[in-house]
């Protein structure tokens, strides 16, 4: 006696996803209900503002162009390193000092220009914004 079904070759072997969609569904609620989410400390920053004063008139005016060129009240200065550092303490009036910089002109030409005119000792150095 053979109690076993004999197997037919057209019977499609059936694989049920419900019940492990299930579970899944179950797994992914358990995560996001025991999930804690922790609030990222920030850094307080001071950014500056642009204020509207007066212009110093005697102040020197140093032009940043777009593509790196530097002039100081009005003529080229060369294009070497070490040349706006010169310049500016080659200046006997180390009151003011206006940067006017493009606004196409690299961080690094302002930056470098500014510390320039901070090893130069310059008492007052202001940026020139546009309204």
């Amino acid at each position: 006696m053979n109690f076993r079904a004999k197997r037919r070759d057209n019977d499609d072997i059936f694989v049920d996803f419900i019940p492990l969609i299930d579970i899944l569904l179950v797994v992914l609620i358990f995560i996001t209900a025991t999930t804690t989410f922790s609030r990222l400390q920030e850094i307080p920053v001071e950014l500056p503002s642009a204020g509207t004063q007066r212009l110093v008139q005697d102040s020197h005016v140093l032009v940043i162009s777009q593509d790196g060129q530097y002039a100081l009240d009005g003529r080229f200065l060369s294009q070497t390193d070490h040349s706006v550092a010169e310049a500016l303490n080659a200046l006997q009036d180390k009151t003011a000092l206006l940067i006017y910089a493009d606004a196409n002109a690299r961080h690094a030409t302002v930056v470098h220009a500014l510390e320039s005119a901070r090893n130069a000792k310059f008492e007052q150095i202001s940026f020139a914004t546009q309204e």
